[in-house]
């Protein structure tokens, strides 16, 4: 959509340089990750659900979302600059989501236990804050891989 509206064609004639608009892109999506959070929170205490509101444990979420948000908008991004034309990304869209969806399993995760996942979760980012944020914002949540195993595969990926 950026390269269609012509968005990444600005971002790419400017005098910035572009690893700042790289990080821009990525502190803007952590920004909104992190406002919708807000609005995950409080209507979680509106409808009673255990929400664990330890201070450190805010701090966890603020860097898993910071950090997941930031990974998924620079994908996003490296995939505007790859597709040269508007139809090539919706021609393939359709069939890229299914792919990541179904047989990648990339957001199952986000919908079933991690238990219950198949073994090609393992190295999905969305795997690991997924597992993170249930651990930290849930009263009693609990972490399959564990949170340094987590931390440590959003940072590597945001890397790669």
């Amino acid at each position: 959509m950026e390269r269609d509206l012509g968005v990444l064609h600005r971002y790419l004639v400017s005098p910035a340089p572009r690893s700042a608009l790289v990080i821009g892109k990525a502190i803007s999506a952590s920004v909104r990750g992190l406002s919708q959070a807000l609005i995950v929170y409080l209507l979680a205490l509106l409808i009673g659900v255990g929400i664990d509101l330890n201070p450190l444990h805010m701090i966890g979420v603020v860097a898993i979302i910071a950090l997941g948000s930031g990974l998924f908008a620079t994908l996003s991004l490296i995939i505007a600059c790859m597709v040269k034309t508007p139809g090539a990304v919706y021609g393939h869209w359709p069939g890229a989501h299914y792919a990541v969806f179904f047989r990648q399993q990339c957001h199952l995760s986000a919908l079933l236990d991690a238990s219950l996942a198949a073994s090609s979760l393992l190295g999905q980012p969305l795997t690991y804050e997924v597992d993170a944020l249930r651990d930290l914002m849930l009263i009693n949540g609990v972490t399959q891989y564990g949170l340094l195993t987590d931390f440590g595969v959003l940072i590597a990926r945001r890397r790669c």
